[in-house]
């Protein structure tokens, strides 16, 4: 047997060395790959479109950014980390409590790879696009627009969390990513570079597609408004905000009526609607992640991104993340004309079952948070219980709901040892869309025309206690919203309703610290909340929000040293 194995090899060697001196041999294309040429046809041209889309959901429970949780909800006080203890992934603790992060973190210089794999998906498909011609490819200019959008989408993700950020196109060969400074455009000239993707897909894209999930021209001039908002607060090196750009505030007025008068997008009678698979692709989705099961793939294309947010009982089974803080759910109470309580909300703490019926509250505390002896996520008999917590002594009782399903619901999937579903995370409600605009005539010094598009919100919420009752037909707390009356509807009271709005509307769904950040006021208002939270939960005990700093993540190491010592560290770390 050794001798017929070594006869074998010495044959195939001997056909080797005379098969290498045929030219016709090197000519052999591989199997099982596609040449860079054979990828420039229209229809896998197309397919790099749909790859460039897939990457919106493709994040990982380590670096999520599907719904931006570990830092637009827990670095702006909203949420906990949660979790077992400090430990469990520790990166989320370094967030919270901002003095223990650092440069060096994996999970932060994971967040930066995965985003930007969908620059590189956006550019690559570009690349290719832009030399097809049209009369092959009658689709070539709604593709380069939805193309566009997306990059758009990722760098404006990127811009949010580290600020000065490399800006790569697809006119860049791949062999100089490595010579492009993360400084060589100024903070301004990126959020530019962010607007003109959008308006090229404004220009491009159509005002409805064949199919649902790909960007149109309202998704676009959404996002063209939003970026221009936070383009509007011009920031210094500090990260403070001097002066607010009133051109821009005007072109997004404009932007967000043009979203408002297409008729395609209203508010959802219920905000419950919001968070249901129901609500997927419904009239107040202006933009949305899709995601699938039972689509042919191995474990479906769900929500990785949230998947430790589930409550810890056996319908579910893991991991006790994303905790609602007790501020939050303070937020969430009214005054006798059902107003917030703008001061004086933290003066004390909702907290025992009989708080939440003799403490009038905003219904939409019963639609975000997870509270015990209330029912969770609509169900009355399903009563969520102490005992679904995982460390309630270091992060509290309470549990988020809004990015959870039913253990019943049709999109849920286990993917052990978390929990996933299948239905969509909007990346842009009408709702926003209504606040922009609205904020943005506060800004202008016309708050009256806010005022009706604010109690727009107020009045949806007012009616959405439906699906708020107890196996009994009762109101699960003691509701009570009004609107804002006209007579002290000055610019001031305005912006802080405005701003307060903000919170209770988008509560939970990552956009809390970003806000923060765009109006300057990121650090009174997180070192206020540490001073009071601190008594409550000792684990913050050190946490403190370093103001010129904590405002964006540091640019990781990992990235610093690729670059060779080009990019830039941010300020202060």
């Amino acid at each position: 047997m050794k001798l017929l194995k070594t006869s074998v090899l010495a044959v195939s060697l001997l056909a080797l060395s005379v098969g290498c001196n045929d030219k016709d041999f090197l000519e052999v294309a591989p199997t099982g790959a596609l040449s860079d040429e054979q990828l420039n046809t229209p229809a896998n041209i197309e397919k790099q479109v749909i790859a460039a889309y897939s990457q919106l959901g493709n994040d990982v429970y380590r670096a999520p950014y599907t719904s931006m949780w570990p830092y637009g909800n827990v670095r702006a006080g909203d949420a906990y980390k949660g979790g077992n203890g400090t430990a469990d992934v520790d990166a989320f603790h370094f967030y919270e409590t901002f003095t223990f992060n650092r440069v060096d973190v994996g999970n932060t210089d994971e967040l930066w790879f995965l985003i930007y794999i969908g620059v590189s998906r956006t550019n690559d498909a570009l690349r290719r696009l832009n030399n097809v011609d049209a009369s092959a490819m009658p689709t070539k200019a709604v593709r380069q627009g939805e193309l566009r959008f997306l990059r758009g989408h990722y760098y404006f993700l990127l811009k949010e969390l580290f600020n000065r950020v490399p800006y790569i196109d697809e006119t860049i060969p791949t062999e100089q990513y490595a010579q492009v400074s993360n400084v060589a455009l100024s903070s301004d000239a990126l959020w530019t570079k962010i607007a003109d993707d959008f308006r090229f897909a404004v220009a491009n894209l159509p005002a409805d597609q064949p199919e649902i999930g790909r960007a149109n021209k309202s998704a676009a001039q959404a996002y063209l408004a939003k970026t221009l908002l936070y383009q509007a607060y011009v920031q210094n090196t500090s990260h403070a905000v001097t002066s607010i750009d009133q051109s821009k505030l005007q072109e997004v007025v404009t932007l967000t009526d043009q979203v408002i008068n297409s008729g395609k997008y209203s508010l959802h009678p219920d905000f419950a609607t919001n968070f249901l698979t129901i609500g997927d692709n419904g009239r107040e989705s202006v933009f949305a992640i899709q995601f699938s099961r039972n689509d042919g793939t191995p474990k479906g294309r769900t929500d990785r991104g949230n998947q430790l947010n589930y409550p810890m009982n056996p319908d579910y089974g893991c991991c006790g993340f994303h905790q609602p803080s007790q501020n939050l759910v303070n937020a969430f109470k009214t005054d006798a004309q059902g107003l917030p309580q703008f001061t004086t909300f933290n003066n004390s703490d909702l907290s025992a079952p009989a708080d939440f019926q003799t403490t009038t509250v905003d219904p939409r505390l019963d639609h975000t948070v997870g509270i015990p002896s209330h029912p969770y996520k609509y169900a009355p008999a399903f009563i969520f219980e102490t005992s679904w917590l995982r460390d309630q002594n270091t992060y509290g009782v309470y549990m988020s709901m809004k990015e959870n399903v039913l253990p019943s619901d049709p999109s849920f999937q286990k993917t052990p040892p978390f929990m996933s579903s299948s239905k969509n995370w909007a990346l842009i409600r009408y709702a926003d869309v209504l606040l922009w605009k609205a904020e943005a005539l506060i800004e202008l010094g016309r708050p009256a025309e806010a005022l009706p598009l604010i109690n727009q919100l107020r009045e949806r919420a007012k009616n959405s206690t439906a699906r708020l009752k107890t196996t009994t037909g009762a109101n699960i707390s003691n509701y009570n919203i009004g609107q804002y009356p006209a007579a002290q509807w000055n610019q001031a009271y305005a912006r802080e309703a405005l701003r307060f709005e903000r919170r209770l509307e988008f509560a939970m769904e990552g956009q809390r610290f970003f806000d923060l950040v765009r109006w300057g006021i990121a650090a009174e208002y997180l070192n206020t909340y540490f001073d009071k939270e601190k008594t409550k939960r000792q684990y913050l005990r050190d946490a403190r929000f370093t103001k010129g700093r904590d405002e964006y993540l540091p640019i990781p190491l990992n990235q610093i040293n690729f670059s060779k010592g080009l990019y830039q560290q941010n300020p202060g770390w």
